[in-house]
């Protein structure tokens, strides 16, 4: 369920960039700032409570970008490691403004919302029906996004939707379907599996669009 995408895109090669960054390039620099901030700034306020303070993540993650520009080993893109310093620096921000769970699983779980279902059980047909594990209540169709998706309520629905996830399911839906990034991309920037990906992004589109059908489902009672 891709709702747009800002892929960032920069005109030189991964080898051309750190060359000039290495080498006091501004306009190198300035080139990477334009083109990733506005994803990266999307990605801190994930973590953070304001625009103000995801943007002061944000600029303090350039500095830390500009510091340890000689310790990049290139195992990972540039736009990968910048995006991992950003995560960090947000993630941690993020924990001064709230109580730490006391154990870091127990803090996995919450963040991956693990303990809850992808899909309202509900919706399944239960033992003694007719087809145990099937829909009982399928999803509905809405026609073509690019219909919906322009409407400003909706939108709003959607962006308050994302919000309400746990933060890694936040994470791994805003890099593959708001900004683009392909799967391997964000398994390298998150270092989780391809598995475990997988299994995040399915539970945030499932929450997301359990969210768009309720909204559906009240304008059209309403109308």
């Amino acid at each position: 369920m891709q709702v747009a995408c800002e892929d960032g895109r920069v005109d030189r090669s991964d080898a051309e960039l750190l060359a000039a960054l290495r080498r006091g390039d501004r306009d190198a620099f300035a080139e990477i700032v334009d083109a990733w901030s506005p994803g990266l700034l999307r990605l801190a306020r994930l973590h953070v409570p304001s625009h103000a303070v995801a943007e002061e993540v944000l600029q303090e993650a350039w500095l830390a970008v500009l510091r340890g520009l000689d310790r990049f080993e290139g195992r990972s893109s540039l736009r990968t490691w910048v995006t991992s310093i950003v995560l960090n620096q947000a993630r941690t921000h993020g924990r001064r403004e709230r109580r730490m769970l006391p154990f870091a699983s127990m803090r996995r779980r919450q963040e991956e919302g693990r303990d809850e279902p992808a899909v309202d059980p509900r919706r399944f047909q239960r033992p003694g029906e007719e087809r145990p594990g099937w829909w009982a209540s399928p999803p509905a169709r809405w026609g073509d996004p690019e219909a919906w998706i322009d409407d400003e309520e909706t939108r709003a629905v959607l962006v308050r939707s994302i919000a309400s996830l746990p933060p890694r399911q936040r994470e791994v839906i805003t890099l593959r379907d708001v900004l683009g990034w392909s799967e391997a991309e964000v398994c390298t920037v998150l270092d989780v599996t391809e598995g475990n990906e997988r299994v995040l992004l399915h539970r945030a589109r499932s929450k997301v669009r359990a969210a768009l059908e309720r909204h559906f489902a009240a304008a059209e009672d309403a109308a």
